[in-house]
Formats: structure tokens, C-alpha cells, sequence
């Protein structure tokens, strides 16, 4: 292909009418201003899209437009440019082209970044035009760490060697940033971060070291190394963490914050003794990202107003349930950013504290000092709150404290590991909890899973299983008569899982008169009864269901979360 001409972006817009001249002088006295690139500030200024103005560039310079959300990007081809050069010139190569090589540029009519990337492929070029945010989305996808977080564990098997080097000095001292453990780790947690992993698991197991991520709720292998490393590895985390270097033998629980692409990541790390070694968990929470609001939870509209409503009384117990993973915090803080004001004091107590939010008292628990959360929550009571969060109802001193503190004038919040929405104020009953207590002080039960996605990237129709539509046929209303079903076929986008992303399925017991009856008259099935007649058939289930039919998840996805048994 000849190579591009240069384009006078502002008149081009304005020639294709997406800007007025008003908002181009605008923009160009605001470029003037921030000195950042003209397209750029009209985006944020809100006078046109990234995505108009790239569909501008491939009209004028009559060159396709690709939406790399729509791409299949093959590693093997992408990586032909190396990462250096992709992200200096904001280009990808996107596949061949016969003798050529198609590469998509954020702007084709940068003839610098044209000359320079002839010039490092040694190929003919197809140019085609991509947005610059889809860009930099898919280059941290592509140009992921597994290489070379298989050569660093290998510089460090080799520096380790068979002499039993103190393990002690391991990456402290003088060029600690150059140390083979620590460039290692910067590199996992990198990758991690890159791929959206929840956490980080390192495992010794009896020949070989294995490191895997879980994204999206599912655990996958990323490297194995040499067993020797293991060690290394461990030690150089628990000094991040403050942790015992020398106590191998009992479990260890620690946190340390690390700066990640740009990103204040907080790790929570837990350490076990294992027959082949210390196996490590850390839990990544990524504190740039921000706390998700109530509306972006994929909580049912009808749902969530009703829990505004509630979470606005002055009192009264609130519980989410369901297992570990299923983001009942994340829940829990959504409520709280809803209620965050001046006119409000709010404690949480929390084993451990896993967001920021400010204005608000937060306290970790401390089970070795005794500072449990019976113990904090009594003190709390004496800091004149009127929202207290509790981390966890655990046993029963915890349950009636807070039980006690929602019919004393304060709104409670907690969680409990339950199966579902209706057999929670049974199992609070069978933590020892006085009937009367349950009955006047818990207003609203929320059960909660995570469900995975179908990737926007590769979806593609599908008929289900017999055995998955026989499972949508139970479910009034939506049956097997629905068309819509979708599945992924397996893209760079969703690292070949099909999913990409989760969104949360719900369901809601509202404890209303008939339903606080029925649990008074201590009748199971009269109670039971009740509470689904109040739920009205809007459970996980269904929620779960709804998703598969209108095409944001699998059936199988659907039937997989909608019936996890109990933590």
C-alpha cells in the first residue's frame, strides 16, 4: 500500500459533520491549553466519539475501520511487532494479507510511526484504522508475560543452583530491583493484573512449582517452574508482607500494597504448610478501579429500588448470602457508598478490610490480640454509629450483638454463607438466636452469585443440550421456546474461554408481616411457604435463567452458578 497522507483532522471532521468550526476553535484553544492531542480533546470535551472520529479517518483515507471487539487477534501475528514498538506508535498487527501484513493504527496518518514500523516488519503494510482505547485493551492482552516469566524463574532456578545460597539475603540488599525473585514477581503480578486474575495461586507440588490464576471465577494454569524456586518465592512475599521468614510450619496471614502498571494494588496473602512446600494465595484488590455502584451490579431494577428503599430506615438487619467469591462486599460497599454522607456516621468491622471508602470508620479485626468481632462491634455500639457494617455474622455472640444493635435504632449490614434467601433466617435461628430477635430485627435477606459472560468477541448462536433445555423448561415463563442462546467460540479477547466478565444474579426476601408470622408461629413449612410466596418465583434460578435466554450467558453457565450447593 502507498503511503498515507497527511490529514488535518479538525477540518476533516468538520467536512464530515460531526464538529462544528465553535467546537473545533474550542478544542484547539483547550489543546493549546493541556497540550494533549487534538482528537483526544474533542473526545473529552464530548463533541465527538473515538470511535467517529476513527470511522472519519477510514472514510477520508479509504481504508477499512476494524472494531478490534469484534477481531479474533492471533498472538503469533500480533507479536510479529514487538511490544516496544506497538505501543510507542499505537499499531497491532492484525493478520496477513498475502505478502503484506495488515496492521491497524490508532492514527494512519502518523508517517513517522508508517516509516518505522516498515521498516522493524520488513513487510508490505495494509493499513486499517483502530480506536486507541480498544488499542492499549488488546496490547495488554496480546503481549502477555508467560515467556518471560518462564525465563525469570529460570534465571532464578540457575542463581539459586545446587549450593543452598542463603535464602535470607535472597532480593534484599543493594540492586534489590534487579534481583531475579523480584523480577519474577513484578512480572506475575503484572501478567495477573493484565488478565483481570482475582488471585494468584503458587503450589508446590512434587516434581514442579505451579503458578495459576483465577479470572472470572475459574482457575488457570500460568506457568510451571522448577520446585527449587518455591522457597525463594515464598520468602521474598513474606517479607513484603511482614511475615515470620522463619515459621514454615503454621499458616500465615499478611497484606502489602504494590504499585502495578500505574495501579495501587492491595494484596491480601496467605500462607500454608504443604507436604512439597509453603503453597501461597494472594487475593488481588485493585484500589484505582473504585468501588462499583449499586447500578452497575446487574441487580434486577425492581430489586434494586426496593433495597434503596429499605436501606434508607433508620434500623434493621440487611443480610447478604451466598459463598465465598460471590461478591457479597462488594455488595455490601455499593449499600454503603448509597448511604456515605456528613449526616451519617458508618463503622465497618472486617476480618479483613478489603476497600477504601471515605468518611467512613473502618476496623479490622485482630484475633490474636482478641480483638474479635464480637468485641469490636460492643465498642462500635459506644461510638454513637448509625450504619455499622459486620464483615461476617460468625457465631452467636456476633449474630445478637448486631440483631440487638438493629432493634436499638442503628442499620446493620452483614453477610452469612446460605444457600439461598429463604433459608437464612432459619439458619440464624440454628446460630442460637432468640426467634423475637430475628423476627423484629431483620428486614431484608439478599442472596447473591456471580455468573460469567459470554465474550462479546466470539459469540456466536448455539442450540443447547437437551438436558439444558429440559432445565429452562421448569422455569415459567421463559421455557425452550427462546432463540436467542449464545455461546463463545474461544477468542485472544477471552484468553480461548468462551467468558469474559461476570455480572451478579439475585434474589430478595423481603421480611414483610405474613413472612415475620409465619416465623414467629415457629412453623418450617408455614414459613417457607411465605417467603416464596413474598419472593413471588424471583430466585437465582430464574435470575440465571433470564441471562441464558436473552443471551449473556451459556445454559450450562446458567445451570452451573444458579445451583452451587453452600459454602
Amino acid at each position: 500500500m502507498a503511503r498515507p497522507e497527511r490529514v488535518r483532522l479538525g477540518q476533516l471532521l468538520i467536512d464530515q459533520r460531526l464538529i462544528t468550526e465553535e467546537q473545533l476553535a474550542r478544542a484547539l484553544t483547550e489543546q493549546k491549553r493541556t497540550g494533549r492531542k487534538l482528537g483526544r480533546t474533542l473526545v473529552e470535551l464530548g463533541f465527538v466519539t473515538e470511535d467517529e472520529i476513527s470511522r472519519a479517518l477510514a472514510r477520508q483515507l479509504k481504508i477499512p475501520f476494524v472494531d478490534l471487539r469484534r477481531q479474533d487477534i492471533r498472538p503469533e501475528v500480533a507479536q510479529k511487532l514487538p511490544e516496544v514498538h506497538a505501543r510507542r506508535f499505537r499499531a497491532l498487527a492484525l493478520e496477513e494479507a498475502g505478502s503484506a501484513l495488515r496492521v491497524g493504527m490508532a492514527d494512519p496518518t502518523d508517517l513517522f510511526a508508517y516509516d518505522e514500523l516498515t521498516r522493524v516488519l520488513k513487510r508490505d503494510l495494509e493499513l486499517a484504522v483502530v480506536t486507541e482505547s480498544q488499542l492499549l485493551e488488546v496490547i495488554d492482552r496480546v503481549y502477555r508475560r508467560t515467556e518471560e516469566i518462564s525465563n525469570l524463574a529460570q534465571a532464578l532456578e540457575e542463581e539459586l543452583g545446587d549450593s543452598g545460597i542463603d535464602l535470607a539475603a535472597l532480593g534484599l540488599g543493594a540492586g534489590v530491583e534487579d534481583a531475579p525473585v523480584v523480577k519474577l514477581l513484578q512480572s506475575v503480578f503484572e501478567d495477573a493484573v493484565q488478565v483481570r486474575a482475582s488471585d494468584i495461586h503458587i503450589e508446590p507440588q512434587e516434581r514442579r512449582l505451579q503458578i495459576r490464576f483465577r479470572i472470572d471465577g475459574v482457575l488457570h494454569l500460568q506457568t510451571e517452574a522448577d520446585l527449587r524456586i518455591a522457597s525463594a518465592l515464598a520468602l521474598r512475599l513474606k517479607l513484603m508482607a511482614g511475615l515470620d521468614i522463619a515459621e514454615r510450619r503454621l499458616p500465615q496471614d499478611g497484606r502489602f500494597n504494590a504499585k502495578v502498571r500505574g495501579s495501587s494494588i492491595d494484596v491480601r496473602l496467605s500462607t500454608m504448610p504443604t507436604q512439597h512446600g509453603e503453597s501461597i494465595v494472594m487475593r488481588l484488590l485493585n484500589q484505582s478501579e473504585g468501588l462499583l455502584r449499586l447500578s452497575q451490579l446487574g441487580m434486577p431494577e425492581d430489586i434494586q429500588q426496593r433495597l434503596r428503599q429499605v436501606i434508607q430506615r433508620p434500623s434493621g438487619m440487611v443480610l447478604v448470602t451466598g459463598p465465598t467469591g460471590s461478591g457479597k462486599t462488594t455488595t455490601l460497599y455499593a449499600l454503603l457508598a448509597e448511604l456515605n454522607s456528613v449526616e451519617r456516621k458508618i463503622i465497618t468491622v472486617e476480618d479483613p478490610v478489603e476497600y477504601r471508602l471515605a468518611g467512613v470508620s473502618q476496623v479490622q479485626v485482630h484475633e490474636k490480640i482478641d480483638l474479635t468481632f464480637g468485641r469490636v462491634l460492643r465498642s462500635a455500639l459506644r461510638q454513637d454509629p448509625d450504619v455499622i457494617l459486620v464483615g461476617e455474622m460468625r457465631d452467636q455472640g456476633t449474630v445478637e450483638t448486631g440483631l440487638r444493635a438493629a432493634m436499638t435504632g442503628h442499620l446493620v449490614f452483614s453477610t452469612l454463607h446460605t444457600n439461598d434467601a429463604v433459608s437464612t433466617p432459619v439458619r440464624l435461628l440454628d446460630m442460637g438466636a432468640p426467634r423475637y430477635m430475628v423476627a423484629m430485627s431483620l428486614h431484608l435477606v439478599l442472596a447473591q452469585r456471580l455468573l460469567r459472560l459470554v465474550c462479546e468477541g466470539c459469540a456466536e448462536p448455539y442450540l443447547p443440550l437437551p438436558q439444558e433445555l429440559e432445565w429452562l423448561r421448569q422455569e415459567p415463563g421463559i421455557g425452550a421456546s427462546a432463540t436467542g442462546f449464545v455461546h463463545g467460540r474461544g477468542c485472544s479477547r477471552c484468553s480461548g474461554t468462551g467468558y469474559r466478565g461476570r455480572t451478579g444474579i439475585y434474589e430478595m426476601l423481603e421480611m414483610t408481616r405474613p413472612v415475620v408470622e409465619a416465623l414467629s408461629r415457629e412453623d418450617a413449612a408455614a414459613f417457607a411457604a411465605a417467603a416464596r410466596e413474598q419472593m413471588r418465583g424471583h430466585t437465582l434460578r430464574r435470575h440465571a435463567a433470564q441471562l441464558a435466554a436473552s443471551g449473556r450467558t451459556t445454559v450450562a453457565e446458567a445451570m452451573r452458578v444458579a445451583s452451587q450447593g453452600e459454602d
